[in-house]
This record gives structure tokens, C-alpha cells and sequence, in this order.
């Protein structure tokens, strides 16, 4: 990593009997895209909130481009917010409310400034001839696109992002998330971003932060947290798992598929098998399988574009998850309350288990 633009050390932010944030440590690099994710009540936006001023912490320091800044007025600190609202000023026009901070901050800029400021971030975030609009005249993505450009315009160092395609339609979130990360690479400026869905935390951070309880569980690329959850909730968070309890023991997992070998199991705080949903595949009864074997029927499907997901329900009533990338050929199908059994390869688990070395 470059040089950290930003620090948490030790951060602890509490409201209350209820513990906000726990101890967060972690730094940020200059020109870095990093998502938090997490769920919700895990920490996400209370940590954002520390990082802009807009909460202050018991414990921990705050460092920003190598100074302290853990007691500085969020208006003094030079870091840019993007809210989840987007917090308009609806009787203002487009320029207008992207020269807002320029205009009425703490160093008011010239008139000549501000225009040409103001037009430089319109033009950045692809909303030229649409200066004299009022911010009720365009669409979500484009009042998305105001608020960052509002908030770019006062050239921070570091921005925060707080679910801010939360709003937009998915096939708006799917081309802001492309427009996101072009900006940010253009300026080469720091994003930390905030986001409930696991699909956007991948896509979009160059290092993915899990949080849960108030505590970072897991910090890396992309690839690495989703090829190699650290425990069974990052496995829980990613929704790309199916989780299966049993009892970890001697180098054996027990579950509901029968007891096989776990050679590389992970120390965790439960026993807990996770097999990704596109590692399944599915054969007829009776079919003769060299490692685990779980019954069930079949339920349902579903098309996603690029892949099938098929449901199955086992016999203790559970519901388990199967992909298949339609890339690789055409997916199998299924009769209804087809019985099957459920089969991977046991290298591709990964087992998370109290006694694991």
C-alpha cells in the first residue's frame, strides 16, 4: 500500500449500553477504493461518521494526511461526505447546489472560482448542460451524481460515501458503480464506501472491510474475501455459502451430508461447514459419489442472467442453494419434488471448527 492518507487507531464509539464501534483499527492508501460491509446495526455508518467529524469517539485517534485530527470540527477536516439522501437543496439548480459549498463554507471562494470549479465537476460526473435544472427536474442517478459532484468540488483528499446508491434502481446502481470508480481513479482521490450488499463491496473496492458487532472481522481484496472468508459470519455476509452445522473433530466434519475428512479446517468460535452455492452439482438418487452426499428435493429456480440458482429443501427442512453459470454450458433441469443428492468436491469447503489447530 502507498502512504496512508488516513488512520483509525483503536477507535471505540459507544451510544449508550450499546457498542457502535470496537476498537477499529485500520489505515487507507492514497488513490484506494475501500468498501465496508457488513450488516446493518454492524458499525458501517458509525464508522463513516467518526472518520467526517459528525461523532466524536471515547477511545482511539483519528489520523488524517499525518496529523490528529480526532477532536477537529468536521468543517475544518477536508473530507468530503456523500449521504444517502444526497441532501439537496431542492430550490436550487444544479450549479447552484455544486458551488454551495464553495460558495457558503468556511473560505468563501471568488464568484470566478466557484463558476469555473462548479462547471469542472459538472462536466466530470457527465452533467453538462444540465447546470441550470432545478434538482427536481432530473433523475435519481443524476441527482446522485449532483451530491458527488457538490461534494468534489471542495477538492477533498478523502471521500466518504455513505449506501450511496441505495437509492437507485438496480441497472442505475450497476452503471454508478462503473462512474464511481472512473471518478475516483480521474481525480485520484480516496473512496471509503459504505454498503449494505455484497455484490457492490466486491465490485467496487480495490480492499474490502467486513464489519460486524462494531468490530473489523476481516480486511483484503476482493478475491481474498471471497474465496477465503475468515469465519463463518464473513461466509454468512457474502451470501454466496451454504453454511451447515455439525461437529468438527479429530480432522472430521460431521454434518448433515455424512462425516468426512477436514484436513484444513479453520479455528473459529462454532463448527461450521460453508460450500459455495457454484461448487454444488446435483445427481440422481441412488448415483454412486466419492465424498459427501446430501438428500434433497427440489423446490424452485431462479434466472439471474448470467446463471440458475436451484433450490433444494433437505429432509430437516432446510433450504440449499445451487449455481450454475450458464457460461459453462446448459443448466440442468429438474421435475417438480425431484428427489437428488447434493454433491461437491470436499477440497473446494471450507471448515470452520473450535478444534482446529
Amino acid at each position: 500500500m502507498e502512504t496512508a492518507v488516513f488512520r483509525l487507531e483503536g477507535v471505540t464509539k459507544r451510544y449508550g449500553d450499546l457498542v457502535a464501534l470496537d476498537n477499529a483499527t485500520m489505515e487507507a492508501g492514497s488513490n484506494e477504493y475501500i468498501s465496508f460491509l457488513g450488516p446493518s446495526g454492524s458499525g458501517k455508518t458509525t464508522l463513516l461518521r467518526v472518520i467526517a467529524g459528525f461523532e466524536a469517539p471515547e477511545t482511539g485517534r483519528v489520523i488524517f494526511e499525518g496529523r490528529d485530527i480526532t477532536n477537529l470540527p468536521a468543517h475544518e477536516r477536508g473530507i468530503g461526505f456523500v449521504f444517502q439522501n444526497f441532501a439537496l437543496f431542492p430550490h436550487l439548480s444544479v450549479i447552484a447546489n455544486v458551488g454551495f459549498g464553495l460558495r457558503y463554507g468556511k473560505s468563501p471562494q471568488p464568484e470566478a472560482e466557484i463558476d469555473r470549479r462548479a462547471h469542472e465537476m459538472i462536466d466530470l460526473v457527465g452533467l453538462k448542460g444540465l447546470e441550470d435544472r432545478g434538482v427536481d427536474q432530473i433523475s435519481g442517478g443524476q441527482r446522485q451524481r449532483v451530491a458527488l459532484a457538490r461534494t468534489l468540488a471542495m477538492q477533498p483528499r478523502l471521500v466518504l460515501l455513505d449506501e450511496p446508491l441505495g437509492a437507485l434502481d438496480a441497472n442505475l446502481r450497476g452503471r454508478m458503480r462503473t462512474e464511481l470508480r472512473a471518478i475516483r481513479e480521474r481525480l485520484g482521490v480516496t473512496f471509503l464506501h459504505v454498503t449494505g450488499s455484497e455484490n457492490e463491496a466486491l465490485a467496487m473496492g480495490d480492499r474490502v472491510v467486513v464489519l460486524d458487532r462494531g468490530r473489523i472481522i476481516q480486511t483484503g481484496r476482493a478475491t481474498e474475501i471471497y474465496d477465503s472468508p475468515n469465519s463463518p459470519d464473513v461466509a454468512h455476509f457474502l451470501n454466496r455459502f451454504n453454511l451447515f452445522d455439525g461437529t468438527f473433530r479429530a480432522g472430521y466434519f460431521e454434518g448433515p451430508f455424512g462425516r468426512i475428512p477436514a484436513p484444513g479446517a479453520r479455528r473459529a468460535d462454532r463448527d461450521v461447514y460453508a460450500i459455495r452455492y457454484d461448487r454444488m452439482r446435483a445427481v440422481a438418487p441412488g448415483s454412486a459419489v466419492q465424498g459427501p452426499a446430501l438428500k434433497a428435493t427440489w423446490i424452485a429456480s431462479e434466472y439471474l442472467g448470467s446463471a440458475i440458482v436451484n433450490f433444494f429443501e433437505t429432509d430437516g427442512g432446510r433450504v440449499v442453494e445451487m449455481e450454475q453459470h450458464l457460461s459453462l454450458g446448459a443448466p440442468q433441469t429438474f421435475e417438480p419434488r425431484q428427489d437428488c443428492l447434493l454433491t461437491w468436491n470436499p477440497e473446494q469447503a471450507i471448515v470452520f471448527g473450535r478444534e482446529a489447530a
